[in-house]
């Protein structure tokens, strides 16, 4: 059986994608810049990937993420008849379910030890000397920090820092 065709539109995935699923990324965003010298289609932004460029790829999977990417491109996707698998993120255990679960969808053999190490690596981590708060800036134009209910909250919280806006209504 040959390696399914795979388009990813989360920098964050890509990397797992092409080391645990070799020769499966058929594309990718403008922004996966990882693994080095990654030579794949090219699919425009995260926020604006190229719809139809993508279609012509005819992958077997699209790999998007709720934050990420936005809807109306996703259903774009779905209506050209492409199976998108929409990753969501909110806190470390989930990250590994969710690239679990990625990988798999992927092709992948096994489960990468580098998967579980990070994973054991995190099982119990060393308690923080004292806790910090942080204001964490996440995009400019307009500006955006870091809000409730984040994978980028919980790991800090894991760390010792709070976010200020760890309680703010709006994510």
């Amino acid at each position: 059986m040959s390696p399914l065709r795979i388009v990813s539109l989360v920098p964050s995935l890509t990397e797992a994608v092409a080391l645990s699923a070799p020769g499966s990324l058929a594309g990718a965003t403008d922004w996966c810049t990882h693994p080095a010298g990654l030579d794949v289609v090219r699919v425009g932004g995260t926020k604006s990937p190229e719809v139809d460029r993508i279609v012509a790829l005819a992958p077997d999977l699209v790999i998007a993420n709720e934050e990420e990417n936005r809807e109306p491109d996703l259903a774009a996707l779905r209506t050209a008849g492409l199976d998108v698998l929409v990753t969501e993120v909110r806190t470390l255990p989930g990250a590994f379910r969710e690239l679990d679960r990625v990988l798999t969808a992927c092709g992948a053999r096994s489960r990468p030890r580098w998967l579980d190490e990070a994973e054991e690596s995190w099982a119990a981590p060393p308690a923080p000397p004292e806790r910090r708060t942080a204001v964490v800036p996440v995009w400019r134009r307009p500006w955006m920090v870091l809000g409730r209910d984040t994978f980028a909250g919980d790991l800090l919280s894991r760390l010792g820092v709070d976010h200020l806006y760890a309680a703010h209504p709006e994510r």
